[in-house]
């Protein structure tokens, strides 16, 4: 039986996508309660040579946006990188969700074996398959900026748990 490239892709971005909102709205609710500015969020990192917070939210949004385009073979809408705010981290959410669900399913349906070259800033660029980019490089690292997107969160005393991060 093959995979559905659709169903292994969009869907799983949106869901996550989806809950990665919620834990922002609790992010903005926890400060609020605690009376501290929200934007302290967004320069928050677990070590010092780690992306920020906002760059781990900016990243898990450029990965699932630029994995569907590039499985559908349409061109990603490009976002500035000048989210200041927690609201405005929400907003590119919102933008990318919007966006992967623009895409028509049967653009997608079909890319396992389609070409994907990735462009590497210092090396060569990487060649894929459609199936193994979405398998080895599109999800791992989706789920890797927004895990750690969630445990920064909850580093920081954010009210989340298992169910907040599964969407239950």
């Amino acid at each position: 039986m093959t995979m559905s490239m659709y169903g292994a892709s969009a869907p799983v971005f949106e869901r996550m996508l989806d809950n990665l909102l919620t834990w922002l709205v609790k992010a903005q609710a926890h400060a609020e309660s605690r009376r501290f500015d929200s934007a302290n969020y967004l320069g928050m990192r677990l070590a010092p040579d780690m992306l920020t917070f906002a760059s781990q939210v900016r990243i898990a949004a450029d990965v699932a946006k630029l994995a569907v385009a590039r499985l559908a073979g349409v061109d990603a809408p490009r976002f500035p990188d000048d989210e200041t705010t927690l609201e405005a981290l929400a907003q590119r959410v919102r933008n990318t969700l919007a966006f992967v669900r623009s895409i028509d399913p049967r653009s997608i349906e079909g890319s396992d074996a389609r070409e994907i070259v990735l462009p590497q800033r210092s090396a060569e660029s990487l060649h894929f398959t459609g199936e193994t980019f979405l398998q080895r490089w599109a999800l791992p690292n989706f789920f890797f900026h927004a895990t750690t997107t969630y445990a920064l969160l909850r580093h920081a005393g954010v009210d989340l748990g298992k169910a907040d991060y599964l969407g239950l």
